[in-house]
């Protein structure tokens, strides 16, 4: 693992379970994301302050997560008014939902490395113009280019679903 440690750990478990290690949550995410297979959620917040929620792929590196949006999509919209976001996931034996704020990914050496990911996942992405194209996405997502984002966690919380079982948050420097 090369991203960033947690800086505290909180058990939340009711049931005498001890605090889960972040290697389970951090593993998971890495083992899972990106994959078809697996859906995840980004939740946003619109000008309104009405909530929304968009399925999204993403990448899990160095604790922070990727995905894409087309400019003119709702998240991306919501996201360029307050980058206040949540992600959520069900994985093998652990769900998660992160907190933090999302920001455009622009860096030429940043969307290289990405595309480079999403290709080995079987998305033919490439690097054009500060975004993304490829000859398909998913079909909400409209046409290319489609813009990267990073979304970097404050706070993530853990739920496993199978031994051992336990609750944990575990936040994160800034």
């Amino acid at each position: 693992m090369t991203g960033r440690e947690p800086v505290e750990a909180t058990n939340l478990d009711r049931y005498d379970h001890p605090a889960l290690l972040w290697s389970r949550a951090d593993e998971a995410l890495g083992a899972a994301m990106p994959s078809p297979a697996v859906t995840a959620f980004l939740g946003t917040v619109r000008p309104d302050g009405r909530p929304c929620s968009a399925g999204v792929g993403a990448v899990w590196l160095d604790t922070d997560l990727y995905f894409t949006s087309s400019p003119d999509a709702r998240k991306a919209r919501n996201l360029a008014a307050n980058p206040a976001c949540t992600f959520s996931v069900r994985l093998e034996g652990i769900d998660v939902v992160a907190e933090g704020e999302a920001t455009r990914v622009t860096d030429q050496d940043t969307l290289r490395r990405i595309a480079a990911i999403y290709q080995e996942a079987g998305w033919p992405a490439k690097v054009e113009g500060g975004a993304f194209t490829a000859p398909f996405s998913a079909p909400s997502a409209g046409p290319p280019p489609w813009q990267l984002y990073r979304l970097r966690i404050a706070t993530l919380f853990g739920v496993a679903t199978a031994e051992p079982y336990g609750a944990t948050r575990w936040r994160f420097e800034p």
